[in-house]
């Protein structure tokens, strides 16, 4: 169970590499490292925290925040499935793009049209290196 690889000894090890040996997911790490504290004492306290991680969210910010201004990643640096040519099995959507809209939406549909474009692509590129 998630408790019983919380009660392993985190003995001299620091609590990041502790957290890295228990969950052996980066991504977990990081999630509990930033938004777990104050950082639980017991395993099941740990397990409890892994299992419902609280992340506040402070409301939208406003219109000047959430628009991006230019620039991104040249379209000629990725490959067809938006992975960067110069980085293998590193993939760019939305934002991240060098792609410009107009407001009223259109950047949130590019973001997601080209997150799935994009995770299609990874998947693939996981599946193909097993």
């Amino acid at each position: 169970t998630l408790t019983q690889r919380f009660a392993r000894p985190q003995g001299k090890l620091s609590i990041g590499n502790w957290l890295r040996r228990v969950l052996n997911d980066p991504v977990k790490v990081a999630l509990l490292l930033e938004w777990g504290r104050p950082l639980p004492d017991s395993a099941e306290g740990w397990a409890s925290r892994a299992k419902s991680l609280p992340i506040r969210h402070l409301g939208p910010m406003g219109l000047d925040r959430a628009i991006s201004s230019a620039g991104g990643i040249r379209l000629d640096a990725l490959t067809g499935g938006l992975e960067l040519r110069a980085l293998p099995g590193i993939f760019a959507t939305g934002e991240m793009l060098d792609w410009e809209a107009p407001t009223g939406g259109y950047l949130l549909t590019h973001s997601l049209g080209t997150g799935r474009w994009a995770g299609r692509a990874a998947a693939g590129y996981l599946a193909s290196a097993r």
